[in-house]
């Protein structure tokens, strides 16, 4: 059913786009925007990971850079039976991550500083999960063409403020369809993205929780990242907004109610359904097991444990041992040196 109701919003997206073209140009302007989406899509699909990497300043790191985030990866990406996809690191303070690629074999996960800083390695296992799950249903492709074609309607809707008011363009709807074009189709637009989405994430949270074997890591993980992205700016993610369902929550703001204008799922709602699959017994023993116990985890075992809000956040990769560490050893220390 999920993949049915995407290639609906993908079809109503493309349908919403040649209507567009219908408002500037009429049967020719349809035509020509068809063209267009045909073409935009397979510039996506060659050339989708490469743009979104780019447009997050993500750099790659190797085994060298970030030898337990890479391994941490490529045990993960060994349950859930991928082939090892780039990885790759932002240098932004926001705790979030995301995936990207058009197949399993020509994929990348990235994550921020902020994330590798924030959470502990489990939490982190977690989220990695969740982004392999992506990977592996297919999203990652069907998210960033979704993204491609939003970003075209409302550029369209904006030449239609300029060329679909004259009558030579052959526009059938004279002023009334300029001001649809202009603000109706970018909004729907929007809806039709959100919604792809969002029908999607329930889906990578849970097929994340069977691949690291523990769903309330990526439950104490969301809860943290839905702090993190209130509080902290993400300069990339807003001159890029159309990339924003591409994170695990929303880098844009703090948005968390469940309704039709939100990217992404309410995180109460997400936790909710992971303590459910916690509660099913699916956590009795996790697929990845960290090198070393992590002291920060927010939560108390046990598969009905809450959110601990108050827990100050500890960087997953460890921290100098000894009673009286150095000041410039409590920061937390993430993998790429």
């Amino acid at each position: 059913m999920n993949y049915l109701r995407t290639a609906m919003l993908l079809a109503a997206m493309t349908a919403l786009f040649m209507g567009i073209g219908y408002v500037i140009g009429g049967q020719g302007g349809m035509m020509i925007a068809l063209l267009i989406a045909a073409g935009m899509n397979v510039f996506s699909y060659w050339n989708s990971d490469k743009m979104v990497l780019r447009m997050h300043h993500a750099q790659e790191a190797d085994e060298r850079s970030a030898p337990e985030l890479f391994h941490m990866i490529r045990q993960l990406s060994a349950n859930a039976g991928l082939p090892m996809p780039k990885v790759y690191i932002i240098d932004n303070p926001q705790p979030n991550a995301f995936a990207t690629g058009r197949n399993p074999q020509n994929a990348a996960v990235a994550a921020t500083t902020g994330l590798l800083n924030m959470l502990s390695k489990e939490e982190v296992a977690g989220v990695m999960a969740h982004e392999l799950a992506h990977i592996k249903n297919h999203d990652t492709l069907i998210m960033t063409i979704t993204a491609t074609i939003a970003g075209a309607i409302s550029m369209l809707g904006n030449f239609a403020f300029f060329f679909g008011g004259n009558r030579e363009n052959n526009n059938p709807f004279g002023f009334i369809g300029v001001l649809v074009a202009m603000i109706v189709a970018p909004l729907a637009a929007m809806l039709v993205q959100m919604a792809i989405s969002r029908t999607r994430e329930y889906a990578a949270d849970r097929m994340g929780a069977q691949i690291c074997g523990e769903p309330m890591w990526l439950a104490s993980a969301l809860n943290k990242i839905a702090g993190g992205v209130e509080h902290i700016h993400n300069p990339d993610a807003e001159a890029n907004p159309a990339t924003a369902h591409m994170f695990i929550m929303n880098p844009l703001s703090g948005e968390r109610m469940d309704n039709l204008f939100s990217t992404h799922p309410a995180t109460a709602n997400r936790i909710a359904e992971l303590q459910k699959l916690a509660q099913s017994g699916l956590g009795t023993g996790a697929a990845y097991r960290a090198p070393s116990a992590s002291s920060g985890s927010a939560y108390r075992s046990g598969p009905s444990s809450q959110p601990s809000s108050g827990s100050a956040p500890s960087g997953p990769w460890g921290s100098a041992r000894g009673s009286a560490p150095r000041e410039e050893s409590r920061r937390p220390k993430g993998p790429w040196g």
